[in-house]
Formats: structure tokens, C-alpha cells, sequence
């Protein structure tokens, strides 16, 4: 362990509870935008296009969700490798994890790139794409799979600068790319009528401004320094780095197969009910974007908090580690409980309302009525 460098690092001096704020507040601000973003976009898709198109992107986001799995495999793990590198005050290590990880994130985003272009069909229909559904996810698809290499920069190396000591720059090159693509997506749907090519358009523009400031930063880095020899790709550098964003890659493959089982069973059962297959399969995924805001505040949380956990490990700052972790612990509870407790607070303020009203005026009727839509047209009512 390098005392000198524990020093003068913040991550190894500076109060816990700050470090939190500092590195914590620009990610979640990052990942609940990002979780707005998506909500907006299928807004402008269904408006636009209609509730094929929403399906269209449920299908499709299996695939993406592969891209962020090996991303951060490499992402995740080269930050975490990073932070506890510096805080053993060995810089020119962890200038070779961050070289390699970033040739391996470009390799890999050419591979799947080419292998999604060639796999597209048969991923929509294991994902569960229905026969009016297919074609809009082809297209959404094979316009996604373009930006494959520049999403899978974006996904890795966040975590690389944020470890660098650089949240908010982290933070502002997701912000940019988000921005771009809700400008982009009324202009490119309803201005020029691409339809959900449209969207697909809009949202590769994002990833490309995301991907090129974060290229940008490569000759940026505070704490280290990159030159020729780091990029050259070593095995057991490699294994290290896997190892460590291993708990990532696991966590987003759990998504994939979770998304792939529930959107065949819905397009199964939905079949035969009165809604049909699409329906369900559209609604499912709508629903899984709005559920993404909370989970981005716990995501955040705990991205933001990687840096301080990695370098006070690597110098041996045990007693710094655990208190982290039960900052994050109390926080994360804290947010859970809050959200379920305010969804239950609304039932019952609702029943207990509903109820009084009832018995002051017998005859009033407050029904709940859920309703679908198809562009504007209400295909049916459900009275609770």
C-alpha cells in the first residue's frame, strides 16, 4: 500500500458520507433521466406509430440488455480494478486494466454488432415478437444493432470515469446523449414520418454523442496516465477485470431470461383472451420502463459508491469500506420502504375516500376504469 497516494486521494480522506453525495448524486441524476428518457420515448413511439411499435421495443430490449451485460462485465469490473489499484498505489497497473478494458469494450461492440445483424429474426422471435409485431421489430432492431459498438462504449466506460474521480463528466455524457435523442425523436417520427425508424435513428444519435465524449476523455484521466502499451489486451489482466464485474454481467443476463420467459408466457395466454397476443406483450413492457425509476435510484446508488468502496479496500481501509456499505444499506432500505409506502398510502387514502363517499351518497358511483388504447381509440373499459 502506497501511503503517499492514500494521502492525497480524497477517496481515502475525505468523509464517507461526502464521497457518497459527490460520486452517488451525478450518477442516480444519470440513471433516473436515462429511466425518464425511456418513458418519453415510448410516449412519442406510441403516438406515432402506435402500440405495435411499443411491443416492437420490448422485444428488441432483451438484445440491448445483452450489450449492457458484457459491458459492464468489462466496465464494471475495469472500475472496480481501477479504484482498488490507486488505492495500492499501483497507477501504471491500473492504467494497463483501463487500456485493455477499453480495447476489449470496442472488440466486443464490433462482435455483437455483426452477430445481432446476422441473429436479428430469430432473437425477435425468441423474445417473443408476434406476426404483426416482427416487422416493426425488425426494423427498430436492425437500425439498434448499428450502434451496438458505440452503446457498448457508453455502457463500459462510464464506470471507468466515474472510478477516475469524474461523476459528473460521467454524468453529463449520458445527460447529452439523452437530450439529443428526445429532441431527435418527435423531429425524426412526426416531422419526417420515419415511424419507429424513426426512434431507432434518434436513439443511435444519443449513443454516438454519449460514445465520442466519452472517447474524449480517454486523454483526460486524472489519476492515471494511457499510452500505446496500456491498450494492448493481456489475459490475466483481463481475468482479473472479469472477475470483478462478474456480479454485473450475472445480474443484467438474470433481465434477459426473466424479459425472454415473461413475454412468451404473456403472447401464450394473451392469445386467448379478448386483448390478443400484442397487447399484453406491449403493456408489459411499458410498464417495465416506469418500474426502471426506482430501480435507477438503487442502481446509482450503488455505481456512485463503487470508487469509495474499491480504493479504501485496495489500501486497507477496512473500517471505511464498512461504513460505506452501511450508509448505502440504510439508504437503499430507506428508498424502498418510502416507494412501497407511498403506493400503499394512495390505495388506502383512495378505498377509505371511495368508501365514505358511498355511504353519504349511496347512489354515487366512482368506478376505476382502466382503459386501452390504440392511438385513439378505446378498444375497452374494466370497471373496479
Amino acid at each position: 500500500m502506497d501511503t503517499t497516494a492514500t494521502k492525497t486521494n480524497p477517496l481515502g480522506t475525505e468523509r464517507v458520507g461526502k464521497l457518497i453525495l459527490t460520486f452517488a448524486v451525478p450518477s442516480i441524476i444519470s440513471m433516473v433521466v436515462n429511466a425518464l428518457y425511456n418513458i418519453v420515448d415510448q410516449i412519442f413511439i406510441g403516438h406515432g406509430v402506435g402500440y405495435l411499435g411499443n411491443g416492437a421495443t420490448n422485444v428488441v430490449m432483451p438484445m440491448t440488455v445483452i450489450v449492457i451485460s458484457i459491458s459492464l462485465l468489462i466496465g464494471d469490473g475495469a472500475a472496480a480494478y481501477l479504484s482498488l489499484k490507486l488505492g495500492e498505489g499501483d497507477e501504471r497497473s491500473a492504467a494497463k486494466g483501463i487500456g485493455c478494458s477499453i480495447s476489449v469494450t470496442v472488440i466486443a461492440g464490433i462482435i455483437l454488432c455483426i452477430l445481432f445483424n446476422l441473429l436479428l429474426k430469430p432473437l425477435c422471435i425468441l423474445f417473443g415478437a408476434t406476426e404483426d409485431i416482427l416487422p416493426y421489430a425488425m426494423d427498430y432492431g436492425r437500425i439498434i444493432s448499428f450502434g451496438m459498438l458505440f452503446f457498448c462504449i457508453d455502457s463500459g466506460m462510464a464506470g471507468m470515469i466515474r472510478a477516475d474521480g469524474s461523476p459528473k463528466y460521467s454524468m453529463a455524457g449520458l445527460l447529452v446523449g439523452c437530450i439529443a435523442n428526445i429532441i431527435l425523436d418527435p423531429i425524426f417520427i412526426f416531422v419526417f414520418h420515419w415511424g419507429v425508424k424513426g426512434a431507432a435513428w434518434a436513439t443511435i444519435a444519443g449513443q454516438i454523442l454519449n460514445a465520442f465524449l466519452y472517447f474524449a476523455y480517454i486523454w483526460k484521466f486524472k489519476c492515471i496516465k494511457l499510452d500505446k502499451t496500456c491498450f494492448r489486451i493481456s489475459g490475466k489482466v483481463l481475468a482479473k477485470i472479469s472477475s470483478l464485474g462478474i456480479s454485473s454481467f450475472i445480474t443484467q443476463i438474470a433481465i434477459v431470461l426473466v424479459t425472454a420467459v415473461t413475454n412468451n408466457i404473456l403472447v401464450s395466454y394473451g392469445a386467448e383472451s379478448k386483448y390478443g397476443a400484442d397487447i399484453p406483450l406491449t403493456t408489459i413492457g411499458i410498464t417495465m420502463k416506469v418500474n426502471q425509476i426506482v430501480t435507477a435510484i438503487l442502481l446509482g446508488l450503488a455505481t456512485g459508491a463503487q470508487p469509495v468502496y474499491g480504493y479504501n479496500y485496495g489500501s486497507g481501509q477496512k473500517d471505511r469500506v464498512k461504513q460505506t456499505y452501511r450508509i448505502v444499506l440504510t439508504v437503499s432500505t430507506a428508498v424502498l420502504i418510502e416507494n412501497g409506502g407511498i403506493l400503499l398510502i394512495t390505495i388506502y387514502v383512495w378505498t377509505v375516500a371511495y368508501s365514505a363517499l358511498r355511504n353519504v351518497f349511496p347512489w354515487l358511483k366512482m368506478p376505476v376504469r382502466v382503459c386501452i388504447r390504440f392511438r385513439n381509440k378505446e378498444i375497452d373499459f374494466i370497471d373496479c
